[in-house]
């Protein structure tokens, strides 16, 4: 039996969770690297321990919780930090998804969608037979992060504008989703037929 592995991401606000509750119905096992991430800064020891030695051991609380906000501002401004910081997260992230991917595999699963805003930068994308976009024009994102996340006009447009734009993901993605409507019943029907499309093909 063939197994397929998708590859979904898309800046923020674009509609990325829409089409994973599509796959998570058409029987997909769903990896989400971020929450992933989060699991791992708890979970794993080795990451915990590269984290600190690079970036201090401040940045946990006495807990074992991370402080994402010290990290953050740790690496925020300083490119090669920044740097460190994707190389350290990124190793340990690729071996728990290929770890979830044999599970899955060994499950018996047909398919399995690896969702990240990252997909391409981190080199996932490699470990994927099929890339999907989401994408949403800036302004319909914008509304969309005010409604969702409860914040103003200035902050939103900040976070989009911090993100990829939409050619970016087009022109190294196999598959765009555009959804600009208001209706995520679209967005639905537009999925299910791009990944029926995708699986019988």
């Amino acid at each position: 039996m063939s197994f397929t592995i998708i590859g979904l991401t898309g800046p923020t606000g674009a509609g990325k969770t829409t089409v994973l509750h599509v796959l998570e119905g058409m029987g997909a096992a769903v990896l989400d690297c971020d929450a992933i991430y989060h699991d791992l800064t708890v979970s794993s020891q080795p990451m915990r321990e590269e984290l600190q030695g690079r970036f201090g051991s401040d940045i946990y609380d006495a807990q074992g919780g991370l402080l994402r906000k010290k990290l953050g501002e740790k690496v925020f401004g300083d490119p090669q930090a920044l740097e460190d910081l994707n190389t350290i997260t990124h190793r340990y992230i690729h071996l728990e998804i290929q770890h979830r991917l044999d599970q899955a595999r060994q499950e018996g699963k047909e398919m399995a969608v690896v969702d990240a805003i990252a997909l391409i930068e981190s080199g996932l994308a490699a470990m994927c037979q099929i890339t999907v976009a989401v994408v949403a024009q800036p302004e319909t994102r914008i509304g969309r992060i005010m409604a969702r996340d409860g914040i103003d006009e200035a902050y939103a447009r900040k976070r989009v504008e911090a993100q990829k734009p939409v050619s970016f993901f087009e022109e190294r993605c196999q598959y765009t989703l555009h959804n600009d409507g208001d209706d995520p019943d679209q967005l639905r029907e537009q999925a299910t037929a791009l990944f029926d499309h995708i699986l019988h093909r």
